[in-house]
């Protein structure tokens, strides 16, 4: 329920708060009345960490979110307590959390053996009698025997424009001869105190008129947007990189058992890109992603032979097995730090927190990999890692960057054939051929189809569409890492056209699929956002071809339509034979980049909505 998040992973883009509506006090449905944070943190990196908050409950809806609360912690280098939990009744009457009620959930090995992947602890605690009108207050005290990095600290806030915060307060009490960087927004900044050689930072926040929010509130936003806070002793986003690679990159060394396993999987491939594709998919095909963090074990990779005894491993994990494979064959590559959330910018302080996912990098082929992204093929990256900082921990580049995924074969050739008998009812096939991510991930999909569930699947593509029917697929093996994939559906429909003496069909694909036409005019009248968007481009095609009986007259059809623009091209073609009718559409979106701001955002939403009128053109019949 805190809205606070320690080594944020903040959001990115421009928020217009000029047209910000203010929410109505009845609108609110709890309240932050106090938000202490301190951290008082030593020399070696070490620090504790204690927080206390009260919220009022003002609506029933918050009341499910407000009655527990809780602190996480790592039990192997940390100890964590909650100091004060109570409810302070509407009446002022205090009632405090039983310490019987306090439920305590630790990671830990079988039979007191020692935790593998992770050893987190988490406290938590349940409000008693919690009505609306009531308050909660939650303190707690982590002590942390080590820092993340040695002689390091660094830390990161964010807050909502949409919550209400009376008052927060954020205090770091630091060595003095500690160089403490910050950049803050939307917080004020106190005078720094120095006592008993100790320097005393502090800002200060409150939010008491909170933002009402829309869907057009919904985006990336860039460092600036939000009110937030960045703390680190860090001097620039180098020396992260190489504190990382200090302790990371000699877990990569190339053992004998490492020499033997490269050796094995690569066979008889003579060509470095082939023998990294081949390890780079027996690591992702093999090594199972998992596992959180063992106390520093969040910025360590485990040793590789614990990595492949348990085939398991988390993203340095991976990343520090790539490395040494590609090694053991004399294949440069490093590892990458980079963020896997929503953030497409660091802030100019160096957080720890800004990159929270670690790749790899081969200089010699360009290529980044991500073998945690068990779907992926070699040579590309999950879509949301396009165009996002990287900080190569071995040959670290200032503004270096993933290439835009945003147009990486994105695409989608559909052709079905439908003939239509007298009383509606129709037989045909779909044969899809896809590229890029959407081969990607229906070969992802695939993989998960258990044949006994194909006829249901089957069913439920159709219905999608609004038809209704059976039918069977037919599709390629799935289970290759490739971007590049074929299926098909052959299909006998109940209800495609309703018997009338005047009809409109519409022109549309009869079962779902990855990539239609109809995905990038979605949303065409709704209104555009205030903040920019995650976005991408593709090419789809689809073909269709109608056979009428007899007693259906084709009495009109679509004229041909092009247009463009310069984020869109389209093509529609309408040819009548006989009683056939063959109907091809083309959309090519030259989106180019993984961000699109508002502005680009509208100009597409019209050409969005010129296309859509022939989209919703229908094909005219009578019996």
């Amino acid at each position: 329920m805190k809205q606070i998040v320690l080594l944020a992973l903040l959001l990115l883009t421009r928020l217009s708060v000029a047209v910000a509506e203010p929410m109505s006090d009845a609108d609110i449905p709890f309240r932050y009345t106090s938000d202490s944070i301190e951290y008082d943190v030593n020399a070696d990196g070490s620090y504790t960490d204690t927080q206390k908050w009260s919220t009022i409950v003002l609506k029933e809806s918050a009341l499910q979110g407000c009655k527990s609360a809780s602190v996480t912690f790592s039990t192997s280098v940390a100890k964590g307590e909650i100091l004060e939990a109570y409810t302070l009744k509407k009446s002022g009457k205090r009632i405090d959390a039983p310490k019987s009620s306090y439920q305590t959930s630790t990671n830990d090995g079988y039979a007191s053996g020692s935790p593998l992947y992770s050893d987190e602890t988490t406290i938590t605690v349940m409000f008693p009698e919690l009505a609306v009108g009531d308050t909660t207050v939650f303190a707690y005290r982590v002590t942390n025997r080590e820092g993340m990095f040695p002689n390091q600290f660094s830390i990161s806030h964010a807050f909502s424009r949409f919550q209400a915060y009376d008052g927060v307060s954020i205090k770091i009490i630091a060595p003095r001869t500690m160089h403490v960087r910050t950049e803050q927004y939307f917080l004020s900044a106190q005078p720094v105190v120095e006592k008993d050689g100790k320097q005393i930072l502090q800002w200060l926040f409150q939010n008491k008129k909170p933002e009402k929010w829309t869907p057009a509130d919904s985006g990336i936003t860039t460092v600036g947007d939000e009110p937030s806070l960045y703390v680190s002793t860090f001097d620039s986003y180098r020396q992260i990189a190489e504190a990382y690679a200090k302790r990371a990159v000699p877990k990569a060394a190339v053992t004998e058992r490492i020499k033997a396993l490269a050796s094995r999987i690569v066979g008889d491939k003579k060509t470095p890109e082939a023998q990294a594709r081949a390890l780079y998919d027996w690591v992702a095909k093999n090594i199972t992603y998992g596992g959180n963090c063992i106390g520093i074990g969040a910025v360590v990779p485990r040793d590789l032979d614990v990595v492949l005894d348990n085939r398991m491993g988390d993203c340095k994990d991976h990343a520090t097995l790539i490395q040494a494979l590609f090694a053991a064959e004399n294949i440069e590559s490093e590892q990458a730090l980079i963020n896997a959330g929503d953030r497409y910018e660091l802030p100019s302080v160096p957080v720890v927190g800004a990159v929270n996912h670690v790749i790899n990098y081969v200089p010699a082929m360009k290529l980044f990999l991500d073998s945690t992204a068990s779907y992926v093929p070699f040579g590309m990256v999950p879509v949301a890692l396009g165009e996002k900082p990287v900080l190569l921990v071995s040959h670290f580049q200032d503004g270096a960057r993933v290439p835009s995924t945003a147009q990486d074969g994105n695409e989608q050739i559909m052709h079905t054939k439908i003939r239509i008998n007298p009383d509606g009812t129709a037989t045909g096939t779909t044969q899809i051929s896809l590229k890029g991510y959407p081969a990607i991930g229906a070969r992802y999909y695939m993989r998960r189809l258990r044949g006994d569930q194909e006829d249901y699947m089957v069913r439920a593509v159709l219905k999608s569409q609004g038809v209704h029917g059976t039918g069977t697929i037919q599709k390629d093996d799935p289970t290759e890492l490739l971007d590049s994939y074929r299926y098909g559906f052959a299909f006998q429909l109940a209800d495609l056209l309703v018997a009338a003496s005047t009809i409109g069909m519409p022109i549309q694909p009869v079962v779902s699929s990855s990539l239609p036409i109809s995905a990038f005019v979605k949303g065409a009248y709704d209104p555009p956002h205030k903040k920019a968007n995650v976005c991408s481009g593709g090419h789809s095609v689809e073909e269709y071809e109608y056979v009428f009986p007899p007693s259906i007259t084709i009495v009109g059809y679509p004229k041909d339509f092009t247009f463009s623009s310069p984020a869109i091209d389209y093509t529609a073609t309408y040819r009548k034979s006989g009683n056939a009718l063959v109907i091809k559409r083309e959309l090519r979106d030259k989106t180019a980049t993984n961000v699109c701001t508002p502005e680009y955002e509208v100009e597409y939403k019209k050409s969005a909505r010129a296309i859509m009128r022939d989209i919703k053109a229908q094909v005219l019949l009578r019996d």
